[in-house]
């Protein structure tokens, strides 16, 4: 059993009912809800498919995850035409299950053009040939996973991803609040830009918010624990391509008030900064007593 490259295509590839009206369907990553990452790349590419100059390039999107989703349940993007400057497009987008919205988003596209240019440095890790995959991981400790969730939880994914520093999350010890992680579609990916931003768009949510867990020690299998993604910003800063191994690493800098925040940035191998991401989110602690 595998989730493919080609499921993950078909899953953010929407189908078209009106002139800026979309459905999707969904793929439950084993949350019971819809991941974030897909809200993410679904939504960049309902509005992506709305603008009348295709050269434009998405280089920012801010979204608010408003209600969990229904797996079982397709998600209906509506997209507004907000504006269509001479050089950037603004578009917002509102995903909708059951009458009401779940997901909104503002994205903003740009015409292709040159300036003033610099960047910070990619932190020094092992490259990723050094590194063993999460699934890889999961299957030795798999016999540790509930028998429901065995299969989904270690079948291949569609984007393979090696941690420089992986948790167990079985038995989780605090450690710094950073989690770098390189990624590389599993398969090859057609030269198209915005395919390559909807991917990442949908990995960049993948265990972000744990990152904000480890200095406590704690995994997202804690009961006492609710998760959720709040908000979720990415910023495109030059082309990259998923058919090649890159670097997302992620920080959290602060936890408080039942939420932490975290960022990311995303380099080639070459060391080359392509995106970077924001998110807050929901870590909520109940008492189980």
């Amino acid at each position: 059993m595998a989730y493919t490259l080609n499921d993950l295509r078909t899953l953010i590839d929407l189908e078209r009912i009106e002139d800026t009206i979309f459905r999707g369907t969904n793929y439950d990553i084993g949350s019971g809800s819809v991941f974030g990452g897909q809200a993410l790349a679904q939504s960049l590419v309902a509005a992506q498919r709305t603008l009348d100059d295709p050269e434009r390039v998405a280089h920012s999107m801010h979204g608010y995850f408003i209600l969990p989703g229904d797996v079982e349940v397709p998600i209906v993007y509506e997209v507004d035409r907000l504006r269509d400057g001479s050089s950037f497009t603004t578009r917002r987008i509102i995903a909708i299950q059951h009458g009401r919205a779940i997901f909104n988003m503002a994205a903003s596209f740009q015409v292709p053009e040159e300036g003033l240019s610099h960047q910070t440095t990619m932190p020094d890790v092992p490259p990723p040939d050094a590194l063993a995959s999460d699934m890889e991981l999961l299957r030795q400790i798999k016999g540790r996973i509930p028998p429901r969730l065995r299969a989904l939880y270690t079948e291949e994914r569609p984007v393979e991803v090696r941690r420089v520093d992986p948790v167990n999350p079985f038995a989780p010890e605090p450690a710094a609040p950073t989690n770098p992680m390189w990624l590389r579609a599993r398969g090859t990916l057609p030269n198209e830009p915005l395919l390559h931003q909807a991917v990442f768009a949908y990995m960049s949510d993948y265990g972000l918010l744990g990152t904000a867990l480890r200095p406590h020690g704690r995994s997202f299998l804690d009961p006492d624990l609710q998760l959720a993604s709040l908000d979720h910003a990415m910023w495109f800063h030059r082309p990259f391509s998923m058919n090649e191994w890159l670097l997302y690493t992620a920080e959290s800098p602060t936890a408080h008030g039942a939420r932490g925040f975290v960022r990311g940035q995303l380099f080639t191998q070459e060391g080359t900064l392509v995106a970077s991401v924001a998110q807050e989110g929901l870590m909520r602690l109940h008492d189980n007593d």
